[in-house]
């Protein structure tokens, strides 16, 4: 048995969506009833997760990039911005039709 292996006994995939060069997944924790987002950016091969709350984890697994900006309590307005300018160019502000 590998990592990769014990990390999926510990979380289950709920959903996954691909677009605009990224990989979204959203995850449940049986062990903890948590949930968790993990955005997967193909080009540069980074992955980001980050924790959310049951009732915000379809919102977060919609705007992934908007709800980490919430998250950071630390962020100033400018870097809030920054952060959504990047969700921009990644895809994940446009209209959906």
């Amino acid at each position: 048995m590998n990592i990769a292996d014990l990390t999926n006994l510990t979380r289950r995939e709920l959903d996954q969506r691909a677009g605009g060069g990224l990989e979204i997944t959203l995850y449940w924790h049986p062990e903890d009833n948590g949930t968790s987002v993990e955005v997967y950016h193909l080009a540069t091969e980074e992955t980001i997760s980050f924790p959310v709350p049951a009732g915000q984890a379809l919102d977060a697994f919609h705007h992934p990039f908007a709800h980490l900006a919430e998250l950071d309590a630390g962020l100033t307005p400018i870097d809030v911005h920054e952060v959504l300018d990047e969700a921009l160019v990644f895809g994940e502000g446009g209209m959906q039709s």
